[in-house]
């Protein structure tokens, strides 16, 4: 086993080796909590999902980290906008919404929507305003170690100081002279307009619940600290692998990693970001109408099929949305439910035992040396899809040994791709032992009714079960069933 992935860092894909053998520490960028979940969002959450996943089959213990950013200058700005709306003269449909309520509210929702797709949780799930004491920590070490300053303006705001950090811009190849002023706070107090806020001293009008007291005033954290916190806190100062999408490279993740390693942290040794959602080729915005979100693609297709159509690309690829592409991933999904269903008609569901019994299939290596080489999904699907033919085509010619090791391995492989966490086919379990059964004795019973030409009794039977969402299939080796696609 030789994992391989692309180093945003180095710009090269290296050989994965943990720090900690037998385990594996990945932290990844969750919400800014200020809205609804967009296509981005899960899309991202989809392409880490993978890689957990993919990284416990290869016998990993995984331990994730997600933040939730739960304290910003839009959830403060959506949230003055509701109280202004409220009191404004005139109807309003708006209710006024604390700021930490507002926050909450959307938090459930981006659980909701991980859930709704098959996003395992993760280890941790820190919130930026419980760790404020680490936050604090953080800073004074940087200033200790001549990386930041109090304000020059005394606004209680505390800045890095870029230019005391040689590295700074190295994670995405800039000349700091190159950059544009980071516009994160008044440039009054700072060294340079590139320096960026590690603390925000309390302006007026901001509520007084969005401000802790720190050692240079009241006041809150800055967005790029807040994730060196509390990936240090949880993973420790060096772990294995920092995660997000392509647009936090610049500045968020730029910033992350100069401040850490400036703190004398060692950081993350892999950095991995997954591409965008576009729409038709072009750039996804609300302004246009050219955007889709996860809740309106649940109502076009089932969540099988939209996580099959989110996660179907390479992860660093761009992922381009299109009126047909549920209905394609719709299409693709089918072709596996509907050799699962028709395997485990026949088989039942106590295949367990057949990879270690017959050996492994070849699909199955190709699968994994897919994912092995920079989590490349495209192939791993190519060869799954290459297995559901197979294991049709073994099941037409009654070669039970070659289909059993078909649907062992085809459910192998959607489990790692996480398609088995969101509702699926029957495969497994009590349940759909007991379904199985029943299915196969009204099979039986219409078998002898046709046999007997009692056509009515035969017509009764297959119209209950299609009234259960049961689809009977009849040819010459007998009638085979299927659970109708949702």
């Amino acid at each position: 086993m030789t994992l391989r992935f692309y180093d945003t860092a180095s710009a090269e894909v290296r050989a994965f080796a943990p720090l900690i053998e037998g385990q594996a520490s990945l932290y990844y960028c969750g919400a800014t909590v200020q809205g609804m979940p967009h296509v981005g969002h899960i899309r991202s959450a989809i392409a880490f999902d993978q890689l957990t996943r993919w990284l416990t089959y290869r016998g990993l213990r995984v331990t994730v980290v997600r933040n939730v950013t739960d304290i910003d200058d839009k959830i403060l700005a959506k949230s003055e906008a509701s109280f202004q709306a409220e009191f404004s003269t005139g109807p309003s449909d708006v209710a006024a919404e604390e700021w930490w309520a507002l926050a909450y509210r959307f938090e459930q929702e981006f659980g909701n929507a991980y859930d709704a797709l098959g996003v395992s949780r993760p280890t941790y799930e820190p919130r930026a305003t419980g760790h404020i004491p680490e936050m604090h920590a953080l800073i004074q070490q940087l200033i200790e170690r001549g990386h930041a300053y109090p304000a020059l303006d005394e606004s209680g705001d505390v800045y890095f100081d870029v230019r005391s950090w040689p590295r700074y811009g190295s994670l995405t190849r800039q000349n700091i002279d190159d950059m544009q002023a980071a516009p994160d706070a008044d440039p009054r107090g700072k060294k340079d307009p590139r320096d960026f806020a590690l603390w925000k001293g309390a302006k007026a009008g901001e509520p007084a619940t969005a401000s802790w007291a720190s050692p240079w005033g009241t006041g809150r954290p800055g967005w790029h600290l807040e994730c060196s916190a509390m990936v240090t806190k949880y993973l420790g100062s060096e772990f294995d692998i920092h995660g997000g999408g392509l647009d936090l490279r610049f500045p968020h993740h730029e910033n992350e990693m100069a401040q850490s390693q400036a703190a004398g942290h060692g950081f993350a040794n892999f950095w991995m970001h997954n591409g965008m959602v576009t729409y038709q080729g072009e750039k996804m915005s609300k302004s246009i109408g050219n955007t889709i979100s996860p809740a309106q693609m649940l109502e076009l297709a089932p969540a099988r099929v939209v996580r099959y159509y989110l996660g179907q690309a390479h992860y660093r690829s761009i992922l381009d949305y299109r009126p047909t592409s549920l209905e394609e991933a719709a299409a693709a999904v089918e072709r596996i439910d509907g050799f699962i269903a028709k395997a485990v008609a026949r088989f039942g569901t106590d295949f367990g035992f057949v990879a270690g019994h017959f050996g492994t299939s070849d699909s199955l290596a190709a699968f994994e040396e897919a994912l092995d080489d920079d989590l490349n999904v495209p192939r791993a699907l190519a060869a799954l899809h290459e297995c559901v033919r197979a294991g049709n085509t073994a099941l037409a010619e009654g070669n039970d040994r070659e289909a059993q090791l078909a649907l062992h391995t085809v459910t192998t492989m959607t489990g790692v791709l996480g398609l088995d966490a969101v509702a699926r086919p029957v495969t497994g379990g009590r349940e759909s032992s007991a379904l199985n059964v029943l299915v196969k004795a009204q099979l039986a019973a219409r078998s002898k009714a046709r046999a007997e030409k009692d056509w009515a009794a035969s017509d009764a039977i297959r119209d209950t079960l299609a009234e259960a969402g049961v689809v009977v299939e009849d040819s010459a080796d007998g009638a085979t069933w299927s659970l109708k696609r949702s």
